[in-house]
């Protein structure tokens, strides 16, 4: 290791959480060093987008969304582990989608949002795009759905363009809509959870595709630390982590799962 290496974990670093993620960086940081790691990274890198960081050859430790990463990243990553968190909507080391409308909006079943206006984060995101797909599938019956689908960037914004009537509905991974809500309080007033989408596995902790087994297994080692570590109780609960799962590479596949059953009902595509 040296000191090209990068370390980031862009799927939930909001502003307000950035002191979160850098103790827990640090902590991790710390304990990688004292296992031998040379160059682990002293600060998380935030200048790089999430998929640069996916394909950066010298990736120490990052987080990424499951259904690009095999779709785009599969080469180039390896999985660490699986979180598990205690939002609202997850389930040992799964995770769901709120689907969300105004709280106003008058409906009341997922068919109700039928030539509705949709918006998505990221055409390629699992929780905004695969997961609500894989929920609309068994109901489109093969035809076009929304009125429109637009992209957003990002879930928090879509979660403005939901509130703010540029969009009528999206669909939230429940990580980041606990994060939303707790950051902004008027969030729980201005917006409406209408269902569910289907569980997938959370977004994944990965690594570089070069990264070696010693080097993984330290990884592992400082993760289980940090998870069990009590004077890191406040920084875990903030950022809702309870826990890891450390399991074998090929689980990453299950996500597309729900990509396979779609086009089995005749919705390939989120339209």
């Amino acid at each position: 290791m040296n000191s090209e290496f990068i370390a980031a974990l862009p799927m939930y670093d909001y502003p307000e959480l950035a002191t979160a993620h850098d103790a827990l960086w640090s902590a991790l940081a710390e304990r990688l060093t004292a296992a031998g790691v040379s160059g682990a990274p002293p600060k998380l890198t935030r200048e790089l987008s999430h998929f640069a960081t996916w394909r950066h050859p010298h990736l120490l430790l990052g987080q990424g969304c499951e259904y690009p990463l095999v779709k785009s990243f599969a080469e180039r990553v390896r999985l660490v582990a699986t979180p598990r968190y205690t939002a609202p909507g997850c389930d040992g080391p799964r995770y769901r989608s709120a689907i969300v409308v105004r709280a106003e909006d008058p409906a009341e079943t997922l068919g109700d949002l039928r030539q509705r206006r949709c918006v998505v984060n990221e055409p390629d995101s699992n929780s905004g795009m695969n997961l609500l797909r894989a929920a609309i599938a068994p109901i489109a019956h093969g035809a076009r759905f929304f009125e429109s689908v637009s992209l957003s960037g990002s879930h928090r914004r879509s979660v403005e363009m939901v509130i703010g009537g540029q969009a009528d509905v999206a669909a939230v991974d429940c990580i980041s809509l606990a994060h939303i809500q707790r950051l902004r309080l008027s969030v729980a007033a201005d917006l409406r959870i209408l269902c569910w989408t289907p569980a997938s596995r959370s977004p994944p902790l990965i690594t570089g595709s070069a990264t070696d087994e010693a080097t993984l297994h330290a990884l592992r080692s400082a993760l289980a630390s940090v998870i069990a570590d009590p004077a890191l109780a406040l920084v875990r609960e903030s950022l809702f982590l309870h826990g890891l799962d450390f399991e074998p590479e090929g689980r990453l596949a299950d996500v597309l799962n729900h990509e396979r059953q779609a086009t089995e009902f005749g919705y390939p595509v989120l339209l």
